[in-house]
């Protein structure tokens, strides 16, 4: 169904509208393929709103409700084959209610982590991400490790990420610069903006980073104050928000589904459902560019496949007693790299277990026309 996407900057303006694909990030990367895949015919829009594999997408006719080919979900392997929401896809428009994705075009970035409770698999986040925006809040939330976490699922995306530590007014300025120490500490080479919702302090800072064409996306738990900071961006009530708990100071998970929002200046958001949890995928190049300083310390352990947990003779473990690496971190790195490895492990055994079905039904399909002729 057609419809005025009531998170649209373009509704009351035919000729922002009519410039919708260009200002939601549209060059022309996602057009190549399209001519080489033959596609002539089809429409390029991009996924701004995922409702259960129900899509919205946004071409220059509008924005439309659409679903995916048969042959897509027949084919499909995995999640990450489904079409997510900032992708780049190729659309048929049939009548007024239906509209049909009958391909993702290539993907620059895609932002995934283990799926919760699934082993061997991953969750889609978000496609063609530029930057992300990592927040905790000040008070509460706080937990260094788990920002280690989302910047190796940034890093192994392509994504650069942007650390926010919100509700900074809920915490006294010593506090506050303890908690920068302590990030800059571990963390280095990341921009860190501490902001408040409340005050609107560092709030300059960080739309000094929203660029014209480009797309970001928010990560963080319930309640570290995402949804509240886009519409603040915004100007307007765009994503439902929660009162705060007088327990917790932690306002009440809202988002429940992952929507694309375009500002006024030509950036674009991607708010995501809150996430208890952060497991590690199969994180290629994340954790040792999260972890670089191990990785430079493990090029002079004495035996080229260290684990750096109990061999002798390693610079990292030398590193950590002298002080030169955070145990928290180290800790931390060993742990993400435990899960990187049974994803792995999950990964081959699923794969394994897939042969030997398709072997078995290889021979029954043999059998059953032995016995017919």
């Amino acid at each position: 169904m057609t419809r005025s996407h009531p998170l649209s900057v373009f509704n009351n303006n035919p000729f922002l509208f009519e410039m919708a694909l260009k200002d939601t990030g549209y060059t022309d990367n996602p057009e190549q393929p399209r001519i080489n895949q033959d596609m002539d015919g089809l429409d390029i829009g991009r996924i701004i709103a995922e409702h259960k594999e129900r899509y919205i997408v946004r071409i220059d006719k509008g924005e439309f409700e659409a679903e995916i080919t048969g042959n897509m979900r027949f084919t499909a392997e995995n999640r990450s084959d489904y079409p997510a929401v900032g992708d780049w896809v190729a659309v048929k428009v049939y009548d007024p209610d239906l509209a049909i994705i009958h391909q993702i075009l290539t993907r620059k970035s895609l932002l995934e982590r283990q799926a919760v409770d699934k082993k061997g698999e991953k969750q889609v986040i978000a496609a063609n991400i530029d930057y992300a925006f990592i927040v905790q809040s000040a008070d509460r939330d706080f937990n260094i490790n788990r920002f280690e976490r989302y910047l190796t699922i940034c890093y192994s995306a392509g994504i650069e990420p942007i650390i926010v530590l919100s509700k900074t007014d809920l915490v006294s300025e010593t506090e506050l610069n303890d908690l920068l120490a302590e990030i800059n500490t571990r963390i280095k080479k990341v921009e860190v903006i501490p902001l408040s919702n409340q005050t609107r302090d560092g709030y300059d800072k960080l739309e000094s980073c929203l660029i014209k064409g480009k797309t970001y996306c928010f990560l963080g738990s319930s309640g570290v104050g995402k949804s509240t900071l886009i519409n603040n961006l915004s100007g307007r009530e765009i994503m439902k928000t929660g009162s705060l708990s007088s327990s917790t100071k932690k306002g009440k998970h809202t988002t429940d589904h992952r929507e694309l929002i375009v500002l006024e200046n030509g950036s674009m958001l991607i708010d995501n459902p809150g996430m208890r949890e952060v497991g590690i995928a199969d994180a290629e190049g994340g954790l040792e560019t999260t972890f670089d300083m191990i990785i430079r310390f493990s090029a002079s352990c004495r035996f080229t496949d260290c684990t750096h947990t109990n061999e002798k003779g390693c610079a990292v473990i030398e590193a950590v007693e002298k002080g030169l690496i955070s145990r928290a971190s180290y800790d931390n790195y060993l742990k993400m790299e435990k899960e990187k490895a049974r994803f792995q492990t999950s990964i081959a055994e699923k794969r394994k277990k897939e042969k030997a079905f398709g072997k078995i039904c290889k021979e029954g399909t043999k059998y059953r026309k032995e016995r017919k002729y």
